[in-house]
């Protein structure tokens, strides 16, 4: 059968399908309890169709110890989808041509998304800006100053509808398109202070979500929302975010979806700043203004249109510095925390165990040690917490 997704066209509004759609009954088989995507992408491989897989989940759900299980209800999917098509959302599923091409090779693309407003900015170049709820005055205006000016150069500006630097980005581009990527149902206001602006996205751009509609965000789904603000960009500039945040949670899903992770630096003495002093230090790019985003995507984003005139030069390339990349921090992290258990081990046998140079490895373990991953004892024995 082939897949229409659920999107309007120039004749006839979109049509509520029925329950032996194929899609349909794949909605239901994701909105299943225990049923994620990747438990959703097996399932499929396994039994071939949502159908089948639907037939086998009780058994399944019997084997690993879970009696009397049923799939989701036919009801529940029939008030979902009524429920969309009351707000003038737009379903869309990960083989619909209008899904994000941005999204669909990522190993945890959301199978469905909905979204209200314009579908054509998914089919423009996108870049996310991310940083701090509390967001300083200065990090407000550098966040619009950047999406203005990016926005103009003929970017979709991504973020996630947060207070702080989200709201101020989606503002700055307002006019040109903006993606609102919301952590609960795409229907749901959230925060209640961003609402008029909530409101005024879909005109120009768009609000999405993988979540049904009607639900209300809670705190487990802003990390999987984070992926998809993350996955949507060919870049994702942090402005702020303080050295734990979901803003680094956002740029380590960049880094691991292989995307580019530029930041803002800010002084050593601002909390809010730490997190973006830390990404650079580590290898991202560092951004002064557009045209520092601009020259950083230029390899993967040729014909972006040119910047605004105003706009202060852009000095020559610097030659490169001697200093770990994002993605080799990461892999060292990995290294350290995977050698490391509850028995105590002396930092200079762990340095040889992964073959890696002292001036590399004191400054992972001390990110480590203060991140609360590692303890260190006496004697400088290390240590993974339980």
């Amino acid at each position: 059968m082939t897949d229409r997704g659920l999107y309007p066209s120039s004749i006839h509004p979109p049509l509520l399908p029925t329950p032996e759609d194929d899609w349909f009954l794949r909605l239901r088989l994701l909105r299943s309890r225990r049923v994620g995507i990747s438990t959703f992408n097996r399932l499929l491989i396994e039994h071939g169709t949502a159908q089948n897989a639907l037939d086998a989940l009780p058994e399944l759900a019997r084997a690993a110890g879970v009696e009397n299980y049923t799939p989701c209800p036919v009801a529940v999917i029939e008030a979902e989808l009524k429920a969309g098509q009351t707000a003038g959302a737009i379903l869309i599923s990960q083989t619909a041509p209008a899904y994000p091409s941005a999204l669909r090779d990522l190993a945890d693309a959301p199978p469905f998304l909905w979204a209200i407003g314009d579908l054509s900015v998914l089919e423009r170049p996108m870049i996310s800006i991310v940083g701090a709820r509390n967001a300083s005055s200065l990090g407000t205006r550098m966040a619009k100053s950047l999406a203005r000016d990016l926005a103009a150069a003929g970017y979709v500006i991504v973020s996630g509808l947060a207070r702080g630097i989200d709201a101020a980005a989606h503002t700055a581009a307002l006019d040109t398109g903006t993606i609102a990527v919301q952590a609960g149902g795409v229907d749901m206001m959230y925060p209640a202070e961003n609402t008029e602006l909530a409101l005024a996205i879909p005109e120009h751009g768009l609000r999405l979500s993988e979540q049904p509609m009607g639900l209300q965000p809670m705190a487990r789904h802003f990390p999987p929302r984070n992926r998809i603000v993350s996955g949507l960009g060919r870049a994702t500039i942090v402005v702020e975010a303080a050295a734990k945040s979901g803003s680094l949670i956002t740029a380590r899903d960049a880094l691991d979806q292989g995307r580019e992770v530029l930041a803002v630096p800010g002084s050593p003495l601002d909390a809010r700043a730490s997190g973006c002093n830390m990404l650079i230090r580590d290898g991202a790019t560092l951004v002064r203004n557009a045209a520092d985003v601009i020259e950083a995507l230029a390899p993967m984003a040729p014909r972006a249109p040119a910047l605004p005139m105003d706009l202060p030069h852009t000095p020559p390339p610097q030659p490169p510095r001697d200093r770990r990349s994002l993605r080799e921090t990461a892999a060292l992290h990995s290294q350290i925390l995977n050698r490391l258990g509850p028995a105590p081990l002396a930092e200079d046998q762990l340095i040889r165990d992964i073959a890696a140079a002292p001036s590399d490895v004191a400054p992972v373990l001390l990110e480590l040690e203060l991140d609360g991953q590692i303890e260190r004892s006496p004697g400088g024995l290390l240590t993974r917490p339980n």
